[in-house]
Parts: structure tokens; C-alpha cells; sequence
């Protein structure tokens, strides 16, 4: 029942709805793993493309508390901000600043007292001990509503008081955030130990094991130690700078329960743990929602690791090891009181988001992703190449001449800025080019290359890469520049996702593209955004030139990916002339129709094509926002700067010579 309270289960279907790896510098979002489940604790971006700082983001709430004591939901908010946040990298808990949203019913009897006593309980108190500032924020304070029934009386409807507190923070390095990916014991035996900011209290007030079963409780869990969370902050950070840390999630939602079973979905391994140190109560000590966290240790750790945090007034508990049989054992006073395999609680974590998604979307399509948690032999997102990363085929070139190429914009264009980067770093002069510059007669003679860019053209309205194209092939100069552009042999051409859209459309002035397809809605009928695992074929495409066999993981974002052919005999053609440049795969390597990991349904996973002459390259996936692969925690380790994807930006600065 625990896991599948909204507030507890899987929140995919909102997650994969919307892009996460817009700007380039997404160094951690929601999806953790090979497996790709959204359990982060924090959100992590780079400062720039090139540097390793980056900033977090963090929340916290904890409103159904409010409806037992105000205060202590918004002392509870903060906390869990703080906990989610410490996962990041950080220097001081100082630097983090926060964000209140407040929302109350004002007006209603007991309302106004409520708020009052919150606020002055967070903002005068509990920051001010904890040194944090909360500088901006915002409020809703008129949270009810008064009708009138068909028989004239009088009805309302009115929210509990409710604080949502955002954290945001610089991070010392993005590349070491934490995550709550359980490694399998592999190399050494691991251990679990929980840090309890409740001091064994396990207050169940305001649980999702008390709404689980239609019942509130009496007494809400609280921070009664401002200074044991500033403890605590420091000593995560400590130990995180130590590499002791092997994984780590807040306990919040669902308490201890929900925590492990998150850290067994993202990592797929299991977890034996025993309650007898926390509680008499084992219900209790499983389903409490006190501030803390749970974290994988070494074994040989776990003593100095609880010791330190002992040291420093907080309590902590080694309470079981990571197994490689993916099941959760739950122990107490030597009986397990509960087992049940990572498959089965998964299944019923996912079942509400499934249930919403099966309602929203293509109901096959649901279906279809919802059957992938059951497969134990799913080794993962694929991370394979056939080349050797550290070698730069543009290197000879890079401190000759920089060629131009052009970064195309149109109004809600959004990759160019990322687009742009993998180029300069590839050798070239990036340079900025408006559609409405070329409407106006800038022709396209002084630029090498062109890369038409991702986002959310004509106010993201469907088909709106058509509309794109269509603005250059019914405007005479702009269409001559681009036919003239595409006639000279010396040049190249890259469209990523609305850009793959627009040069798709255009294919009637690009040499080379008679069996070409065109791009239409997902099969899911909804806007997808992944991880998703890729094949690089053997090809004519020059960008993808040294890479065929690769399979690596690219972040896809986009709703209208599937390809529609023309002809029946259109994709034999493609293959034969070796125009297939990249193709969808499942997690084993097979080129796949199968939902989610062809995202779109593009027939036999097509989802990279080039020109005849390999000169032009269209794509869904977007090889420009995976520079780097610090989001990729199962990576090699030698991707931590620069990912397979450079490859491509480096194969177009060969090609101009």
C-alpha cells in the first residue's frame, strides 16, 4: 500500500514528459542508473561547458504534517530540502539560499494563527540557527473556495497550510554527486547504515503508512535539533569528500521502506536489513518519515562512518548490507517479517504511475514499459565503443584554419548555444545565424558547415520542423541559398530533432535524399524525453565516420520522432546504400521497435540518416547536449570529460580539412 501512495510511487510518467537535457549542462536530473529510475535526491547543472562547478537544486515539503502541527511541517520542509540537497558537492551549508512558497487558506478559522506560527517558526527560527537565508518566495493565500449547491446552500472547500521550499546552491564539483544507486557488493562487502535525525522517535503522524490505511495519526515527525541537521550536512559532505560514500538517498516519503526499495530499482541488486536497533515497534522503525538518510558504505567503514556521525551528537545505525540477490529481507528480533523481490515491490512502486500513463498515452505503449521491470536478465543502458575516445581525429587541424559553420535559429530554437560549443571545440567557428537573416537575402557562401538545431519552434506546435522548412522553400532567395548550400561538395549538414524535422522536409533541394522519410507523431502520442541507448551503423554518414558498432546512451526529446516512409521499399533502399547512420536499441544491443526504448516507434529503430554522399546528417537523439557524460554514473571512466559524442563534431572538422 506504502508504495504505490502517490506521494511515494514513481513519478515517470511526469518526468519523461518533459526535456531534462535542454542547455547542455545537465549533469544530474531525475533518472538514475543503467536502468534509468527517477530517484534522484538533487538536481545538478554545470557552471559552463568546459568546468567541473555547477550548481543544485533541491525540495522539500512535508503539508499533510500541517493538518497535526503547522509548524513542524514547515520545520520538516526545510529539512528535507537540506537532506535532498546534500548530495551535491558542497563547500558550506551557508551558501545554500532557499525559496518559500507558501500556500494557506487565509481566513479560515485557525488559518491565519497557523501561517504565522510557521513562518516565524522557519524564518526566525530555525534558518536563523541553521545560518541559511530564504531571500525570495512567493505566496498563494487564498487557498478555498465558496459556492453555492443546486439547492442555494452554501459550500467550501478549503487546503491545508502547505510550504514548499526549493534549495539552490553552488556545487564544488558536479562530476561527485551522489546518487541512490545501490552498488552489488562486487569488489567487497558493503554496508547500510541510516542516519536518523529523529533520535529513534519514529513519529508515523501524517505518514504515507497512515494514509495508506485512511488514518491520519497523532503526533508528526519534527526537527528537534536544528543543530544535529547542520551536523549532519557536515558530516555527508565529509565523509563524501573521503569517497567513503557509495550511494546515498534521503529518507522522507514512505520512510526506510521506500528509501531501500528506491536504492534497489536504481541499482537492481537487494538489500537485507534489520530493524532492532531502531525501534521495538518494527512498523514503526520501517514506515517513520523522521529527517535522514540511508547510505552504502564500505564494510570496513561502516564503524568509522557511524562513529562519526556519532561524534558529531547525530545517531546512526548500521543496519544491514546490499546483497546480489535482488530481494529486500526485513528483519527483526531475529524473524524476517517481510521478503519480496525487487521485480514485485518495483512493480507496485511503478503500478500508479503506469495506471496514469495507460489513461494519458498510448495504452500498448504503457503497457509495453511497464512489462520492461519484470526482465532481471535487463543488463542496462548499453555504454560500448568501437573507437578509442582520447583519440582526436580533428587534432591536426584544430590550430590551422577555423572554418565558419552556421548555427540556424528560429523563434524558440533552443540547442544552439550547446550546438555551438561542440563545434568551437571541435576547431570551428560557430556562427550565429537567424532565419530571418537568410529571409533578407544572407546567402550561405561563407560557411562550411550548418547545423539545424533542437527546441520548440512556432510555439512547439505540432509539425513544427514543416513549418520551418516550408519558410525557406516558399521564400525564393531563402531557398536558393540553401539549394546552393547543399550543391557544393565541400560542405556538411547536421539537424538534430526539430532541425532533423526542417532538413527532412527539405530534402527535394538536398542531393541524395530520394527515399528519405518524414517525421511524425510518437507512437506513445506523447512527447518523449530519455535516455535512450543507440547503434552507430556502418554508413556513408562522414560525421559518424570510425564509429559504426558503438552503442552508447544520447538524451532524445521529442514529439513528433517516427519515422513514416514513403514507399514501401524506402528503408531497403536507405540500408543498401548505406545511408542508416544510427538506430535505436535495447539494452542488449538489438535494434528494436519496442517501447520505451525505441521512444517513437521509428520502424527497424531508424533514427539517424545521411544524403547519398554522407555530407548531410539528420538525427532525433542530440549527440551536441552529451559533451560530457557526468549524468552517466555507469560510464567508463574515461568519459567523465568528454563523451563518445565529441567524435561526431570531430569528424566534420576532418572532413573540411
Amino acid at each position: 500500500r506504502v508504495l504505490r501512495v502517490p506521494s511515494v510511487a514513481s513519478k515517470s510518467f511526469l518526468i519523461t514528459i518533459g526535456d531534462r537535457s535542454v542547455g547542455g549542462m545537465t549533469a544530474r536530473d531525475q533518472m538514475v542508473g543503467p536502468w534509468q529510475v527517477p530517484v534522484a535526491d538533487v538536481a545538478v547543472t554545470t557552471t559552463d561547458f568546459i568546468h567541473t562547478t555547477g550548481e543544485a537544486m533541491a525540495m522539500g515539503e512535508r503539508a499533510p504534517l500541517a493538518l497535526l502541527d503547522a509548524p513542524a511541517s514547515g520545520r520538516m520542509a526545510v529539512a528535507e530540502a537540506v537532506t535532498n540537497i546534500a548530495a551535491a558537492r558542497i563547500a558550506r551549508l551557508g551558501d545554500i539560499r532557499l525559496s518559500a512558497n507558501w500556500m494557506a487558506a487565509c481566513g479560515e478559522p485557525g488559518e491565519d494563527a497557523r501561517l504565522y506560527d510557521t513562518v516565524q517558526a522557519v524564518g526566525e527560527q530555525l534558518c536563523s540557527e541553521l545560518g541559511l537565508a530564504i531571500p525570495v518566495g512567493k505566496d498563494s493565500l487564498s487557498m478555498r473556495s465558496v459556492w453555492q449547491d443546486d439547492d442555494g446552500g452554501e459550500q467550501r472547500m478549503s487546503a491545508p497550510l502547505s510550504l514548499i521550499v526549493s534549495a539552490f546552491t553552488p556545487v564544488t564539483d558536479a562530476r561527485a554527486t551522489l546518487t541512490p544507486q545501490l552498488l552489488a557488493p562486487g569488489d567487497g562487502a558493503t554496508a547500510l547504515v541510516l542516519v536518523d535525525l529523529g533520535n529513534g522517535r519514529n513519529r508515523l503522524g501524517g505518514s504515507a503508512f497512515a494514509q495508506a490505511f485512511g488514518a491520519l495519526g497523532d503526533t508528526p515527525p519534527d526537527l528537534d535539533s536544528p543543530k544535529q541537521l547542520r551536523q549532519f550536512f557536515e558530516v555527508v559532505q565529509r565523509l563524501a569528500g573521503e569517497n567513503r560514500i557509495k550511494a546515498y538517498h534521503d529518507r522522507s516519503d514512505g520512510g526506510l521502506l521506500a528509501c531501500v526499495a528506491e536504492m534497489m530499482f536504481a541499482g537492481r541488486v537487494g538489500a537485507d536489513i534489520a530493524l532492532d536497533d531502531l525501534d521495538s515497534d518494527p512498523h514503526a522503525a520501517l514506515f517513520a518519515e523522521e529527517a535522514g538518510a540511508l547510505i552504502q558504505v564500505g564494510a570496513d567503514d561502516a564503524a568509522v562512518v557511524v562513529g562519526e556521525f556519532r561524534a558529531a551528537g547525530v545517531a546512526a545505525h548500521a543496519i544491514g548490507t546490499a546483497t546480489a540477490r535482488a530481494e529486500l529481507v526485513v528483519r527483526h528480533a531475529g524473524a524476517a517479517l517481510y521478503r519480496n523481490t525487487r521485480t514485485e515491490m518495483e512493480c507496485l512502486w511503478a503500478a500508479t504511475s503506469h495506471a496514469m500513463a495507460a489513461l494519458r498515452d498510448d495504452p500498448d505503449c504503457a503497457d509495453a514499459e511497464y512489462a520492461r521491470l519484470r526482465d532481471d536478465s535487463d543488463p542496462g543502458l548499453p555504454a560500448e565503443v568501437s573507437f578509442d575516445p582520447d583519440d582526436d581525429v580533428a587534432a591536426p587541424f584544430v590550430n590551422t584554419t577555423r572554418p565558419r559553420v552556421a548555427i540556424l535559429r528560429e523563434q524558440g530554437v533552443n540547442g544552439h548555444n550547446e550546438m555551438a560549443f561542440a563545434f568551437s571545440r571541435a576547431g570551428f567557428d560557430a556562427v550565429d545565424v537567424h532565419m530571418s537573416e537568410i529571409a533578407a537575402g544572407r546567402d550561405l557562401a561563407d560557411v562550411q558547415g550548418l547545423a539545424a538545431c533542437g527546441g520548440f519552434s512556432y510555439g512547439d506546435v505540432l509539425g513544427a520542423g514543416q513549418g520551418w522548412a516550408r519558410s525557406i522553400l516558399f521564400n525564393a532567395d531563402a531557398r536558393a541559398a540553401f539549394a546552393a548550400f547543399f550543391e557544393r561538395e565541400t560542405t556538411f549538414a547536421l539537424g538534430v530533432c526539430n532541425g532533423c524535422q526542417m532538413l527532412a522536409a527539405l530534402a527535394e533541394i538536398i542531393p541524395g535524399t530520394d527515399h528519405w522519410p518524414a517525421f511524425v507523431a510518437n507512437a506513445s502520442r506523447q512527447f518523449e524525453a530519455r535516455t535512450s541507448a543507440v547503434e552507430i551503423m556502418d554508413s556513408r554518414a562522414v560525421l559518424l565516420d570510425g564509429m559504426a558498432g558503438t552503442r552508447v546512451p544520447i538524451a532524445v526529446a521529442h514529439g513528433e520522432g517516427r519515422a513514416r516512409f514513403r514507399a514501401d521499399d524506402d528503408l531497403d533502399r536507405l540500408s543498401a546504400n548505406a545511408q542508416i547512420g544510427m538506430r535505436y536499441v535495447d539494452n542488449r544491443g538489438t535494434a528494436t521497435t519496442a517501447y520505451p526504448a525505441n521512444p517513437n516507434g521509428s520502424p527497424a529503430g531508424v533514427t539517424g540518416l545521411c544524403n547519398a554522399d554522407g555530407r548531410v546528417l539528420i538525427t532525433m537523439p542530440h549527440p551536441e547536449r552529451v559533451t560530457r557524460s557526468v549524468n552517466l554514473s555507469w560510464a567508463p571512466a574515461g568519459w567523465g570529460e568528454a563523451s563518445p559524442w565529441a567524435r561526431l563534431f570531430a569528424n566534420a572538422r576532418r572532413f573540411v580539412g
